[in-house]
């Protein structure tokens, strides 16, 4: 069995267990690898790890639960988990500031099922090598098929399909739109029991 094959598997079997094929690198990828058991443990996925210069130094998580959701006691339960593990591995070399928090509704699109669940909006991939000329790519995602993410895109005299390989995504996310936000309302309504009364 290929390892594509076996990424397949695994992530039909459980989705907590399916792999990330968007990932970090250098120190974001250091801290990726200490933190994901962590988080696995308690339950989680890990969505990315990104160290930025906010606040002199911020070391941002973003996680959440197989099915999307993430709150902020799930926040505050992760950052109770990682916490001492960092501290022990000590990755950063200086002062920095943590914060776990949800993808958000315009979030990085990281594994296989997300570019599934997500299809017909509009999303931004940047590849890590030229496809056509060009790195960048935005359009209507299409869902993956054959280890590549289909995302149709405005072309000269109307628009075209393009197949951008898994393996060649540096990042990839959701772009705001009101269809985006209306679906994420409705995501939010059934979570909390489908009670309209609570958006009154």
């Amino acid at each position: 069995m290929s390892e594509a094959d076996n990424d397949r598997q695994t992530s039909s079997a459980d989705p907590i267990d399916e792999p990330r094929i968007v990932r970090e690198q250098g120190l974001d990828a250091r801290i990726a690898a200490i933190v994901e058991p962590v988080i696995r443990d308690l339950g989680y996925r890990l969505v990315r790890v990104k160290v930025t210069a906010q606040n002199g130094c911020t070391l941002q998580i973003m996680a959440e639960r197989p099915d999307g959701s993430m709150n902020v006691d799930d926040c505050e339960e992760i950052s109770k988990a990682v916490s001492p593990v960092l501290d022990l591995e000590d990755p950063i070399d200086k002062a920095y500031h943590l914060e776990i928090s949800s993808p958000g509704i315009d979030r990085p699109l990281v594994r296989r099922s997300d570019f599934d669940r997500w299809m017909g909006h509009e999303t931004k991939i940047e590849l890590s090598r030229l496809r056509d000329g060009r790195k960048r790519f935005r359009g209507v995602l299409l869902g993956n098929r054959d280890d590549a993410v289909m995302l149709r895109i405005d072309a000269e005299g109307g628009t075209a399909d393009v197949d951008l390989p898994l393996d060649d995504i540096g990042d990839a996310r959701l772009v705001l739109t009101d269809a985006l936000i209306e679906e994420s309302l409705k995501a939010d309504r059934k979570a909390r029991g489908g009670n309209e009364a609570d958006d009154a």
